[in-house]
């Protein structure tokens, strides 16, 4: 007796742990593209601002290397996973192959060194917020990397009147007076925490009124 075909049964792309895991990374690959077309397209018709397209953006540009660097034996470029899957999005193809968002790419006053600064400081803000998400809470796991972002954001000239300065270098030194091990508290975690997610809104802010105002 033959079996018959069950029109509902779900098809699986996969048969053990490994291949579901793969297919699950080039499915949020997929996604972080078709999420950046959006963006660029809706941030062109003006239904986003540049405040909100900014952040929008160099946080799906960064998720995209990441995911990169994990898919990197299956997929060799973008350009071929795109042509793979049949994706015409070159809105994000454009913008991936720029590597910022378009307010530093068209912004009069951010030469290419500017530029470079705007993505570097970004992705320092974005490491750290991910180490706290990630509970990471002690003294030599989170000050590098907050040394490492109070760097790159005082290298602009407006960062020194900028509130979010003073709160990042007050947290330097709550950090620098801790031992290598010791750790935050929640409630120091969850203050540090509100502090750089507002310093990084500010500086997007920052960014966008110096473009508006070209």
């Amino acid at each position: 007796m033959s079996s018959r075909l069950n029109l509902d049964e779900e098809v699986r792309l996969y048969t053990t742990n490994a291949e579901r895991e793969k297919y699950g990374l080039l499915a949020t690959l997929f996604g972080i593209v078709v999420s950046l077309e959006y963006l660029e397209r809706a941030y062109v018709r003006d239904s986003v601002s540049a405040s909100e397209y900014s952040p929008a953006c160099t946080r799906l540009l960064s998720q995209y290397k990441t995911m990169l660097k994990l898919v990197s034996d299956d997929v060799p470029s973008i350009e071929q996973f795109m042509a793979r899957y049949r994706m015409d999005h070159q809105a994000a193809l454009h913008r991936i192959q720029v590597g910022v968002p378009a307010t530093v790419e068209h912004s009069s006053e951010a030469g290419p060194e500017t530029a470079k600064w705007v993505a570097e400081t970004t992705q320092n803000f974005i490491t750290f917020v991910d180490a706290l998400k990630l509970r990471m809470r002690a003294k030599d796991q989170l000050h590098p990397i907050l040394q490492e972002l109070v760097t790159s954001y005082a290298r602009f000239k407006g960062s020194k009147d900028w509130e979010g300065r003073s709160k990042m270098v007050g947290w330097l030194i709550t950090l620098n007076g801790m031992k290598a091990s010791e750790e935050l508290t929640e409630e120091q975690a969850r203050q540090i925490s509100f502090d750089i997610e507002h310093a990084y809104a500010e500086f997007f802010r920052s960014l966008s009124g110096k473009d508006g105002g070209s």
